[in-house]
């Protein structure tokens, strides 16, 4: 029999099993029925003996030792693979039955791999990574990873000591694929994948496509299951497909879990995800903001780098919580009304040793060439977008955020760096395209495949770009030429509009057009306005601070700023704590400033903050032409002398028209005459001014009729007081419906 059983085995590959060379070792380990009988053979470092038991017939065959740790028995006459177990006894004495890993056959399918080689696989998630479940009767843990260079990869963990030889994983022919069912491991195993390069050299790698990791310093991945979580949001997922956010209101309230609040009375440093769900949910329905936009909570090693540099795309942080925590607060938010809107960094990765970069010992994710594969100043890795299984790593990616995590929003950062080839770099150390041009064609083809995969959903999630320059159509029709996002930060308005309020009220006529630029383009893309984390930090100061004057003035300067901003056309975002006047800038390692809500300013200014918020979610105009030239127009927006501009905000109905009047200048006007719309009563109904925010009372308390007195260019003019440093709101009713109503009531009677 031993005779028989040396003759059928493959010594050549049983030498790479035994030196960890074997890429393909289901062709050598496991059942394998040849004309004698059944061959089993198996690989066990430590084990000093191992016996096969067949379920079936409860059958106990001694396997022979051939080599160090590998074992093989014919057994005869067998016909056909049937279930069996190994029971191993190791070299200190212990004894442990086991099913066979190598017992089961390809698990992912053809098809899995045509589509993922070409890229269009969009729930490779559900494949590649770690994966809980059930083959034949037997629980365990499938893992796949795709690692098309190695030549060797195994998955190690505490379940095997770490040993890479033990559970080498199988190529699945030239797809690049790798993978291996371990039955009996459960959730919360800690693994990483041992990957033998060519040269020799192994390298420990965590799992791409983890659903979660361990908490830094350590990295790595953890299994875990997705499916148990019980959500309780599908009224909120129902409404989100039939509201269209172009005309809805979206006033977002940017947020870094780690930093919105820290406990104050333990040793912990973070809140949980389920400890966070109330307070964020509180606050915000309490402030009355329609979206939260949370800083990456992809996992990432650093805390200084925010999230932004991003080890384990498909894991929440550890930080707070566990996967399903992390549901919890998403779904919760769901229930009180709140959406949620999660950053995303598809432009580059870090260099960490145990995430992406040569992760098979080539430059597999980002280009070999460095001129195209690094940002010189950010110290890390660019994407090879031309790579269809790169591409759909990160397309999936933001599939899973909104299929598993029920996202609402995906805010892509930092694009520019992505369409750009030689954004951030000297002459010399980019490549053009094949154009000769500098636009990475490979990018804005990944760019506009996941947009027209999201909108083929029709689920009401959003894609936002934060795109810093003037690239033409971010949010334009896929069919005509654009990239098809829904919304794009305006960058050039957060910029224009911070240097002018920093500016002495006293030289502002001479920035006027920092002011007024905006209303050129407004309309050439879809702008959500922004005063986000990037303007408070990095020596640029708090949003107070950035304001000129004494503390009065700053007060009341922000004031004017932040209602400007929620008159001015596009969707809404302001980072946390600038609603309440945080004097610091902000630091990820503090609490934001809550106590500064027991001074009295403070107190004010975040009550003005909530009015304004509440006011705009009641005023059509203020939202539901943002995207339309119908939508505004400009009464005064040449006084650069005064430091006044007004202008008109319209909706669907006449009657829900406001003016709006702003003076950047501590100086008050009475009986300044504006010209008004149409002949009409106006009265005020929102001023900044306002003694309960800490302002002065110069307002407009009585309806005030339009006069036939020419002003602005406009036939008939209002005559007004205009606040300090103040924002002013009317309403309007036009002259023919007051007419029309006065006959209305006359005829009652």
């Amino acid at each position: 029999m031993e005779d028989n059983l040396y003759g059928l085995m493959d010594w050549a590959g049983i030498e790479a099993v035994v030196y960890s060379e074997e890429d393909r070792p289901h062709d050598i380990l496991g059942p394998h029925l040849v004309e004698e009988g059944l061959l089993i053979q198996a690989y066990i470092p430590s084990a000093r003996d191992i016996k096969v038991r067949l379920l079936k017939t409860e059958k106990i065959y001694s396997m022979i030792r051939e080599e160090e740790g590998f074992f093989a028995v014919l057994i005869p006459k067998v016909k056909r693979i049937s279930a069996y177990t190994f029971i191993v006894t190791y070299d200190n004495g212990v004894t442990q039955e086991l099913t066979d890993p190598y017992f089961y056959g390809q698990i992912l399918s053809e098809t899995d791999l045509n589509r993922f080689s070409k890229g269009i696989h969009y729930n490779i998630y559900e494949k590649l990574g770690a994966h809980p479940m059930e083959i034949n009767g037997a629980s365990g843990v499938y893992f796949a990873v795709w690692a098309p260079n190695a030549v060797r990869v195994s998955v190690v963990g505490d379940f095997n000591c770490w040993d890479g030889r033990r559970h080498p994983m199988s190529r699945l022919k030239d797809s690049g694929i790798f993978e291996l069912f371990i039955p009996g491991l459960l959730a919360g195993e800690i693994y990483k994948y041992e990957i033998k390069v060519k040269g020799g050299m192994v390298v420990l790698k965590a799992d791409p496509y983890a659903n979660r990791a361990e908490l830094r310093p350590n990295n790595a991945s953890v299994v875990c299951d997705l499916n148990g979580y019980q959500w309780g949001d599908s009224n909120w997922l129902s409404t989100r497909k039939s509201v269209n956010y172009k005309k809805a209101p979206v006033n977002i309230y940017e947020l870094h879990l780690g930093s919105f609040k820290k406990p104050g009375t333990d040793e912990r440093e973070f809140y949980n995800y389920r400890e966070l769900a109330p307070m964020v949910s509180d606050y915000i329905l309490e402030m009355g903001y329609t979206h939260v936009e949370l800083m990456p909570v992809m996992e990432h090693p650093f805390d200084g780098s925010w999230g932004y540099q991003v080890t384990g795309y498909y894991a929440p942080t550890a930080r707070y919580g566990s996967p399903e925590d992390f549901m919890y607060f998403i779904d919760f938010l769901h229930q009180k009304g709140i959406g949620i809107i999660l950053d995303w960094v598809p432009a580059h990765f870090p260099k960490d040793s145990f995430g992406l970069a040569t992760f098979d010992g080539t430059c597999l994710y980002e280009h070999l060439d460095p001129r195209q594969g690094s940002h010189p100043h950010w110290g890390t890795l660019i994407y090879n977008y031309g790579r269809p299984q790169v591409s759909l790593f990160l397309i999936a990616n933001a599939l899973f955020w909104i299929e598993k995590y029920h996202a609402d929003g995906i805010r892509m950062d930092a694009v520019a760096s992505m369409l750009y080839l030689d954004y951030g770099k000297k002459d010399g150390e980019w490549i053009a395209n094949k154009y000769g041009g500098k636009e990475n064609l490979e990018a804005m083809e990944m760019l506009k495949h996941l947009n027209s995969i999201v909108k083929k959903r029709k689920d009401g999630a959003m894609l936002i770009a934060e795109e810093s320059t003037s690239w033409p159509k971010v949010t334009g029709d896929l069919e005509e030429g654009g990239l098809g996002f829904d919304l794009k930060w305006n960058m050039g308005w957060m910029n224009d509009f911070t240097n002018y309020m920093k500016s002495d009220p006293l030289f502002r006529k001479g920035r006027h057009g920092e002011l007024t630029f905006s209303m050129v383009y407004a309309y050439s893309e879809k702008f959500i306005l922004v005063l986000s984390h990037d303007e408070v930090v990095h020596g640029k100061g708090s949003m107070i601070q950035k304001m000129p004057g004494n503390l009065e003035d700053k007060f009341a300067n922000l004031r004017t700023a932040y209602g400007f901003m929620m008159c001015h056309p596009g969707k809404k975002l302001l980072f946390m704590g600038q609603e309440f006047a945080q004097y610091s800038e902000w630091d990820e390692k503090k609490e934001i400033d809550w106590k500064l809500l027991k001074e009295e300013r403070n107190a004010s200014l975040n009550q003005y903050v909530k009015e304004l918020n509440s006011f705009y979610r009641k005023k059509p105009a203020l939202y539901a032409w943002d995207f339309e030239e119908k939508g505004f127009e400009w009464i005064s927006s040449q006084d650069a002398d005064h430091s006044i501009v007004v202008f008109v905000r319209k909706a669907d109905n006449i009657q829900d028209t406001l003016l709006v009047v702003c003076n950047f200048t501590p100086v008050v006007y009475e009986n300044f005459l504006i010209g008004v719309p149409f002949p009409g009563k106006y009265k005020e109904i929102f001023s900044s001014d306002y003694e309960r925010f800490g302002g002065k009372g110069h307002c407009n308390k009585r309806m005030k009729p339009s006069k036939h007195t020419g002003a602005d260019g406009r036939m008939d003019s209002l005559s007004i007081t205009v606040p300090p440093l103040g924002i002013s709101i009317f309403s309007s009713t036009p002259l023919e419906t007051t007419k029309e109503s006065s006959k209305r009531n006359s005829r009652r009677k």
